[in-house]
């Protein structure tokens, strides 16, 4: 062997042991947990946040967001699709974070439908219509759009909902406020944009579907 080869050899070896060492870093920072104390803890689920899944789920999945947020309604189904791989074992829970225009009032809406048993269903409505009512990004002209009440109250009827009992819903404060404690919650942890998520208190710093699966599975296997 040349002292060219031995020498490239002895580079290719520490590379792959850069490599290696860079994973094993990036994998013990992916799993950082929340910092253990008692405010902290409480900040990241409310027992009157809204809850998908079995209250017994070995993992809870906390995704601070915002619905008027398009990588929010971008990165639902993924979040669907782990939760269905892992079925009966996970649950979401959900937790405002309202960072644009129209975000507020569609949180109140949120809950005014989840009063009447439709909070993922109206959630759901929203994320695939966002286009029609959220906030248009980029040079105009843009065009004349409906006030989101409109199309909110639109996609009520569609679900069955008592629309006079909704509208009335919505408007009271206690909505307001529990947007107002989350968002407080959040800022409290540094969360600075959506969707941020946590699995069993471990923040997913990358957002994507492979990262939140091997997330969850790690937590399964504890």
């Amino acid at each position: 062997m040349t002292k060219e080869v031995r020498n490239l050899a002895a580079i290719a070896v520490i590379v792959v042991l850069i490599g290696i060492l860079g994973y094993f870093l990036y994998n013990q920072s992916s799993q950082k947990p929340v910092p253990a104390d008692n405010d902290l803890t409480e900040a990241l689920v409310r027992e009157d946040s809204p809850v998908l899944g079995p209250q017994n789920a070995k993992v809870t999945i906390v995704e601070f967001l915002d619905p008027e947020c398009e990588s929010c309604a971008e990165f639902a189904p993924a979040i669907k699709r782990v939760m269905k791989e892992f079925e009966g074992n996970t649950r979401l829970v959900v937790r405002y974070m309202p960072f644009h225009r129209n975000s507020r009032v569609a949180a109140s809406y949120l809950e005014a439908a989840g009063e009447q048993g439709k909070y993922w269903e109206m959630m759901d409505k929203m994320f695939e219509n966002q286009d029609q009512w959220g906030e248009i990004h980029g040079p105009g002209p843009h065009p004349v759009r409906p006030e989101p009440v409109s199309l909110f109250e639109k996609w009520a009827a569609e679900l069955g909902l008592d629309i006079e009992q909704l509208t009335a819903s919505s408007k009271e404060k206690k909505h307001m406020e529990k947007v107002d404690r989350d968002f407080a919650d959040g800022r409290k942890l540094g969360v600075r944009g959506t969707p941020t998520l946590y699995v069993n208190g471990r923040k997913l710093l990358r957002l994507d579907e492979d990262s939140l699966r091997s997330l969850v599975a790690a937590e399964m296997k504890k």
